[in-house]
C-alpha cells in the first residue's frame, strides 16, 4: 500500500475537520446529501459522457495503482541489473541471457532481454522498446487524465449546485428565518467541489502522472543499457553511460562491482 497517498488524504481531511472543531462548528453541519449528489453525481456523468467507455472501464485498475502502486525498478537497481547481465553476455554469450528472462522482475526488461537473445537487430530493438515506452506513458497518462478532468469538473459542478440552492432559498424569502440555513447548506455544494478536486482528485491525477514519469525513465535507462549490452561494450562503459542518468551525488554508488569485476577478468586473461 502506498502510504504517502493514505496519509496525505488523512492529513489533508483531518486538518479541514479540525479547523472546523477550533472554530466551534459542528462537523453534522457540513453533510448534506443534495450537496453531495450534485457534485459527485454531476461531475461522474459528466466525466462518463466525456471519456471513452473502454478508459472508463480501466478507471478501478488505475485506482488501485495510486493507492498500492506497481513494482517498478528503481534506477540504481536497473542499473546493477544490466551491468550484471553485460558480464554474464560478455563471458557466456548473449543467449546465455535466456536463462535470466523470468528472473529479470520488471516485463519491460523481461520483453527486452528476449528481443535481444532473439537476435533483434539493434536497430529495430530500439524502435519496438520505443514504442512500448510511448505507448505504456500513453495509456498511463488516459487512465490519469480521468481524475485531472474530474477535478477540473468538480468545481463547476459545485458552484451549480450553490446556485441552484440560492435559487431554493429565493423561493422562501416571506420565511426569512430559513434564510441562513439555507444558504449555508447552498455553500456545502461549493465546499464539496474545491475540497474534492484540491484534496482528492487532481493529487491523485497528479501521483499517477509522476508514477507514469519515474517508470518511463527506467524504461529509457533500460532501453539504453540493452542496446549497448547487445552491442557487446563492457560493463565499465555501460555502467558510466548508464550513471548519467542519475543525480551526480549518486554516481559514486557500487552498482555491481563492474570496474573492478571487469578489471579482475581482464587481468586473468592477460595473465592466461
Amino acid at each position: 500500500m502506498d502510504v504517502g497517498t493514505i496519509l496525505g488524504l488523512v492529513c489533508a481531511f483531518g486538518a479541514m475537520a479540525l479547523s472546523v472543531v477550533l472554530e466551534g462548528g459542528h462537523l453534522g453541519s457540513f453533510f448534506n446529501v443534495p450537496a453531495a449528489l450534485i457534485v459527485f453525481g454531476g461531475t461522474i456523468g459528466a466525466v462518463i459522457i466525456a471519456t471513452p467507455t473502454k478508459i472508463l472501464m480501466k478507471v478501478p485498475v488505475v485506482l488501485k495503482q495510486a493507492f498500492f502502486g506497481g513494482k517498478v525498478m528503481e534506477p540504481g537497481e536497473a542499473i546493477a541489473k544490466v551491468v550484471t547481465l553485460s558480464r554474464r553476455a560478455r563471458r557466456e554469450g548473449l543467449l546465455s541471457l535466456e536463462a535470466e528472462i523470468n528472473d529479470a522482475g520488471d516485463e519491460f526488461l523481461k520483453k527486452g532481454l528476449q528481443l535481444v537473445v532473439d537476435g533483434t537487430d539493434g536497430e529495430v530493438l530500439r524502435s519496438i522498446l520505443q514504442a512500448e515506452i510511448r505507448n505504456r506513458s500513453h495509456r498511463h497518462k488516459q487512465g490519469a487524465g480521468v481524475f485531472v478532468e474530474m477535478g477540473g469538473l468538480a468545481p463547476t459542478l459545485g458552484v451549480t449546485g450553490t446556485v441552484m440552492g440560492l435559487v431554493h432559498m429565493m423561493e422562501k424569502l416571506n420565511d426569512p428565518s430559513t434564510m441562513g440555513p439555507a444558504i449555508a447548506a447552498a455553500f456545502i455544494a461549493t465546499l464539496y467541489g474545491v475540497a474534492s478536486a484540491n484534496v482528492v482528485f487532481i493529487p491523485l491525477g497528479n501521483k499517477l502522472l509522476a508514477r507514469s514519469d519515474g517508470e518511463k525513465f527506467v524504461h529509457t535507462l533500460i532501453l539504453e543499457g540493452l542496446i549497448s549490452l547487445q552491442a557487446g561494450e563492457n560493463a565499465i562503459t555501460i555502467e558510466e553511460r548508464l550513471k548519467t542518468f542519475l543525480p551526480p551525488a549518486q554516481r559514486e554508488q557500487d552498482f555491481g562491482g563492474s570496474q573492478r569485476q571487469e578489471q579482475g577478468a581482464d587481468s586473468e586473461r592477460r595473465a592466461a
